[in-house]
């Protein structure tokens, strides 16, 4: 099952000795912090296992919002939405970013309340929201019918092309002095003194003072190697695309059976806007404590499946030498097979909302592994245990929208510099220092 179409990026030829950063990991987040370093005028080397942006930075809704989102995710977001403002001249690339707002229906009097108390978190940002009545949503939307109590609109909410973003982003870290190396996974860090002193990769070994893992599903696995226990989890979502459509919505929307954003084609990305499906693997048993609180709260919207995926996951060995092949050569890229049977039921609902999606044609399908954290808010943050190891992960499927922020932040830690937001909430260390593990109200 092919992919979604990801704008190439062909990877530089030549191996750096040494450099001052290593960023495992060619996605949106590590692509972004890549390009935050190098224009720090660091040396930096991006590694990435097979191509830039082939994972789940290609594969989400291409959402860029901070409606509805967990509290303690709407600083960094509102710096990310100034940021993918100058983001197309910066990197001199397009990336499809347009601010065409989103809008989240409410089925009932309940959902409206939740909204309207959520728009609270906008308070200080300057940042538009509002609720619109059933009459408003209506004359937005002509001919729809959606059944619904009313509706969240963030007009300052944006969209942009997951398949060009990442590649964009990292082609600027490189007109920035980086080096991209794509298929080319890093085997495991290098320590001296009990500090990063380098990595080895598949083609050898580099130098370096600090290393950002910025692996998205892959995070875990490799931390876990070098004694680092990061709780992470996947889930599987499925998406299609359809053929240019006249006379579809501009703004993006979410109701509970279905997810649309309008494509730059003309064509929508269309998914469940509730159903994901979690693969019953080895770690979900080594992290099921963690979890509890996250699936007390979200198993409704949770489809367990046992099957292959287990025996897959089962077989990957969680310990390795340096010197032999690691589990990243042998499996490139994440492309797990979506879900028909969801792709269909959104689309229909879809059509029943909004008519005119019955002359919509499918162009495509996939889906992708979303890596996600016991609370939902990802981990941007240093290891304590080994100076100069530094994580990027985790993001729980809102890591589209809140990249570039995420990458500037992740660089501030890095550089010691002062950070665009207090990054408390996105430390490694609150899983097992007591804190208390919890999901806040977001989508």
């Amino acid at each position: 099952m092919p992919g979604p179409y990801v704008v190439p990026v062909h990877g530089d030829e030549e191996l750096p000795k040494a450099c001052d950063v290593v960023v495992i990991g060619g996605g949106i987040i590590g692509a972004s912090t890549a390009l935050e370093l190098a224009e720090r005028g660091l040396r930096v080397t991006l590694c990435e296992k097979g191509g830039i942006g082939h994972e789940q930075s290609s594969r989400n809704w291409g959402w860029v919002r901070i409606s509805m989102r967990d509290p303690r995710e709407v600083p960094l977001m509102a710096e990310s939405l100034r940021i993918w403002d100058g983001l197309d001249a910066r990197t001199g690339r397009d990336t499809g970013f347009k601010r065409a707002g989103i809008i989240f229906t409410c089925a009932n009097e309940k959902e409206l309340a939740e909204h309207d108390r959520w728009r609270s978190n906008l308070e200080g940002y300057q940042i538009e929201s509002r609720m619109l009545s059933v009459g408003e949503f209506t004359n937005l939307f002509p001919g729809s019918r959606l059944g619904m109590a009313g509706a969240l609109h963030t007009p300052a909410d944006g969209r942009a092309e997951p398949q060009r973003a990442a590649p964009a982003i990292a082609e600027a870290a490189r007109d920035k002095g980086a080096t991209i190396l794509t298929e080319c996974a890093v085997r495991g860090i290098e320590l001296s003194a009990g500090a990063i002193s380098g990595v080895v990769t598949e083609r050898g070994p580099i130098a370096c003072q600090a290393v950002v893992l910025a692996g998205g599903a892959w995070s875990s696995l490799f931390s876990g190697r070098f004694g680092i226990d990061l709780p992470q989890l996947k889930v599987m979502n499925s998406v299609l695309r359809t053929k240019p459509l006249e006379g579809g919505p501009e703004q993006t929307v979410w109701a509970k059976d279905f997810a649309i954003r309008k494509r730059q084609d003309g064509g929508y990305t269309v998914a469940s806007g509730y159903d994901n499906i979690v693969d019953i693997v080895p770690a979900s048993f080594r992290y099921a404590k963690d979890f509890l609180p996250a699936l007390r709260s979200e198993w409704k919207s949770l489809l367990f499946r046992f099957g292959g995926r287990f025996l897959d996951e089962a077989r990957i060995p969680r310990h390795w030498s340096l010197d032999e092949a690691s589990p990243f050569e042998y499996d490139r890229v994440l492309d797990p097979v979506p879900s028909k049977k969801r792709q269909d039921k959104a689309l229909a609902d879809l059509t029943a909302a909004f008519p005119i999606f019955a002359k919509a044609e499918i162009a495509q399908r996939w889906a992708g592994y979303i890596d996600v954290t016991p609370d939902a808010v990802p981990v941007i943050s240093g290891v304590e245990s080994i100076p100069g190891f530094h994580i990027a992960t985790g993001f729980s499927g809102h890591g589209f929208g809140i990249g570039p922020a995420a990458g500037r932040l992740m660089a501030d830690i890095v550089t010691g510099r002062p950070p665009i937001v207090d990054p408390t909430a996105f430390r490694l260390s609150r899983f097992r220092d007591g804190s208390k593990i919890e999901l806040i109200s977001g989508v």
